[in-house]
């Protein structure tokens, strides 16, 4: 476990929006990734400074999980001294590396998530913090914005599978990744809140983690200008895999929706409304996709499959499949 000396022993769940005493921890999750850890490592720390600046507290401490079994980042990791701090997580999957950072920042009043493929922009903590203070909301979301390695496929691009949601700042939000987000740490002590591991090799832990937290009655507002950049790597940015991803994220999407849900009846009923809402788009997502073809627009038929792999996603959970898109090999 992390120390910080003026961490706050308040744990009663209060929402305090003063900055003044508060400690701030950011967690980097990484899996193989030395490269982009050398570059997003040194930005954290120069935002480090920056909040603590302006806010008059001690520079947020930056926590890497290291979620390889061989310990592969910690090289990198503890190359940059004390603003650095390594932990080791050799469980697979991105839940207990998730669970282990909210273990290593139990001392800590706010916890920010960032991805390791990600790239702050300037003013993003400072803008995460400054929303919490100004709406004394409980967490705070920021954008993701994609960059690509090489030119994107104008046929992903007229498909819109890189598009993310944008909202205005301030906006209530009831569920988010953990690639920008902040959270209040003794909210979350509070309910004893813990990333679920059996959507670890799945994907979806992060969206059911906060819908339990909205659910408890804390807020999550969206901040427009804490700007964080996706690095997609070639390999991420082909059509098979974009329809993947879709096909993953309405599986995991229906998935969360019967995780949160209890009683055998409504449990029953929760299938059927997924089947028809994924049959609707299976369907009508493959029709758009046919007469994309048949009306040579590219950019309909990529919509079209687009929605399709999401209907089948969500019939697929409906019935209780699970599309495993981050199993690792044995060994991995």
């Amino acid at each position: 476990m992390i120390s910080n000396a003026s961490a706050s022993s308040d744990s009663d769940g209060g929402s305090d929006c003063q900055m003044s005493g508060l400690s701030v921890v950011i967690a980097v999750l990484t899996y193989r990734r030395p490269d982009d850890l050398i570059e997003l490592l040194p930005q954290l720390l120069i935002h480090s400074c920056e909040v603590a600046q302006i806010y008059d507290i001690s520079p947020p401490t930056i926590l890497v999980i290291d979620n390889d079994p061989d310990g592969g980042a910690r090289e990198t990791a503890t190359r940059f001294g004390d603003g650095v701090t390594y932990v080791h997580e050799p469980t697979p999957g991105i839940a207990a590396a998730r669970n282990r950072a909210l273990t290593e920042s139990r001392e800590f009043d706010l916890l920010v998530f960032i991805d390791d493929d990600e790239r702050p922009t300037p003013g993003w903590l400072t803008s995460l913090l400054g929303t919490r203070l100004r709406t004394g909301a409980d967490g705070v979301v920021g954008p993701v914005v994609s960059a690509f390695a090489t030119p994107l496929d104008p046929w992903i691009a007229d498909g819109g599978f890189f598009e993310r949601r944008r909202l205005r700042t301030g906006t209530e939000v009831r569920v988010a990744a953990t690639n920008n987000l902040l959270l209040d740490l003794r909210l979350v002590r509070s309910i004893s809140l813990q990333f679920d591991e059996s959507f670890s090799a799945s994907g979806g832990s992060d969206s059911l983690f906060t819908r339990r937290y909205t659910g408890a009655g804390f807020t999550l507002v969206w901040c427009d200008e804490a700007v964080v950049t996706d690095v997609v790597p070639a390999d991420r940015a082909t059509r098979d895999w974009v329809i993947r991803r879709r096909y993953r994220i309405g599986n995991s999407w229906a998935r969360t929706e019967l995780a949160l849900t209890s009683g055998r009846a409504r449990i029953v009923r929760l299938r059927v409304a997924l089947l028809i809402a994924g049959t609707t788009r299976l369907l009508g997502g493959t029709a758009r996709g046919v007469l994309g073809v048949l009306g040579r627009s590219p950019g309909n038929q990529a919509n079209g499959i687009r929605i399709a792999a999401r209907g089948a996603g969500i019939v697929a959970g409906a019935v209780g499949r699970t599309y495993l898109e981050y199993r690792r090999p044995v060994g991995g």
